[in-house]
């Protein structure tokens, strides 16, 4: 139960803001609750405005890989913020942004930024069009690519909390040119290239999708992607709004060893601010205007604050060597939970990149969002408010990934272990 200032806050929010949030898994309603409102946030906690401290695995749904309000980004905003907080003309901080991106990500020789990652997504989509002449993209169920029109076909995160995988008011004849595929079945990708595959422009996927919960591609199965786009001419796209500059330095293609045409990044470049980036191959990428013919824009890309954040935040994770840190961390948990699972019995399955992760309760494997969708809903209820109720706030949908952040201590694994172990008494 969530406490009586939220509560006035979440009652008077519902009178202004449709479901009183401003992005629809925050309202809880899949876990059967209300949500709480947030004060304050400092490094690997959140504190709501009752009172009550949480240890937090959203870390504002990826961004907060150094932790909350790291001093390091919040001193570069201070800083950068007393000559400006936006100019609508290039700064230089655009600049050594796409210079580490391009130094950290293998597929990407120039990029553009944005604001979002839906700007990111729907942008690289119009350019794969505009550059190979072509249509149709391929898109997989239960990968969310943000919130476009023909994007929104059989999507992730909150499409799937809200049981409403397709939205209202997206057009038929916006989505006739998306093509949703099972993930993690070659055979179904076979199929359709073998009977259009001229008339595609693009594959998009997560490579590791994080909004169906978090689903680890089968081996194999990435490479296979590259290799049926190239027999096409098809562009290849990695989303890794999620996965970029978290699992690895340069992100899971990093990981796999398979380069696609073009990525879309987000959440960790901004250190917390909005931002959205797509780059790729030199080729594609001149197909931009104002030197190409397809159009895109934005007044606040590359917005001085957020590249600035987001620089300090990267350089301080390189620094700190970060990424084997989280994985450890990550590790910890992980060892820790199933330990506690199997000694209660339960059915689960854990998947598991670095510090990313998600808890699903079946004894079935996780390998695409069908099996995610038929994991046991009610126990994963009670496990999350059980969470809750004891101070820490895991994502509010069995749907979304989870995040740890270098700003989480081993202290912080083990309390959270423990409440665990308490919770299990619930499912």
């Amino acid at each position: 139960m969530v406490g009586p200032t939220s509560q006035k806050l979440f009652a008077k929010a519902k009178t202004l803001i449709p479901g009183g949030v401003n992005s629809p898994v925050r309202a809880f309603k899949n876990v059967d609750g209300d949500p709480f409102f947030v004060r304050r946030a400092q490094g690997s906690r959140i504190t709501d405005v009752d009172g009550k401290t949480y240890i937090d695995y959203v870390g504002t749904w990826g961004p907060a890989i150094l932790g909350h309000a790291p001093l390091v980004v919040t001193q570069t905003i201070h800083e950068v913020a007393k000559d400006g907080v936006s100019f609508g003309a290039p700064c230089p901080w655009e600049i050594e942004m796409a210079q580490t991106i391009v130094d950290w990500v293998p597929s990407v020789e120039k990029v553009r930024m944005t604001n979002s990652g839906t700007e990111a997504t729907m942008s690289a989509i119009r350019l794969a069009r505009g550059y190979t002449k072509r249509d149709k993209i391929v898109k997989f169920e239960g990968c969310y690519h943000g919130h476009a029109d023909h994007l929104l076909v059989a999507a992730g995160s909150g499409a799937l909390t809200h049981g409403e995988p397709d939205s209202a008011g997206v057009p038929a004849d916006f989505a006739k040119h998306t093509i949703c595929l099972p993930f993690n079945k070659p055979e179904a990708v076979e199929k359709c290239f073998e009977a259009i595959g001229e008339e595609i422009a693009a594959i998009i996927v997560e490579p590791y999708p994080g909004n169906a919960g978090f689903i680890i591609p089968q081996p194999g199965y990435l490479q296979f992607l590259r290799d049926i786009t190239k027999k096409y001419g098809t562009v290849l796209i990695f989303d890794e709004v999620m996965t970029g500059f978290r699992v690895a330095k340069g992100g899971v293609q990093e990981i796999v060893g398979v380069t696609p045409d073009m990525t879309c990044l987000g959440k960790v470049i901004g250190g917390g601010l909005p931002v959205g980036a797509f780059g790729g191959k030199a080729e594609i990428m001149d197909y931009l205007a104002p030197i190409g013919p397809v159009y895109q824009a934005g007044t606040l890309s590359g917005n001085p604050l957020a590249m600035a954040a987001g620089l300090a935040q990267l350089k301080e994770l390189d620094h700190r060597m970060g990424w084997d840190q989280l994985e450890a961390l990550g590790s910890r948990l992980e060892t820790g939970i199933r330990g506690i699972l199997k000694a209660k019995g339960v059915d689960f399955q854990f998947n598991r990149l670095g510090s990313m992760f998600c808890l699903f309760f079946t004894e079935n494997e996780i390998i695409n969002v069908e099996d995610a969708t038929g994991a046991d809903i009610p126990a994963f209820k009670r496990y999350f408010n059980a969470l809750l109720e004891d101070g820490i706030f895991m994502a509010p949908s069995p749907y979304e990934t989870g995040f740890i952040s270098l700003a989480h201590s081993t202290g912080d694994i083990d309390d959270t272990l423990g409440a665990m172990e308490q919770a299990m008494k619930m499912v």
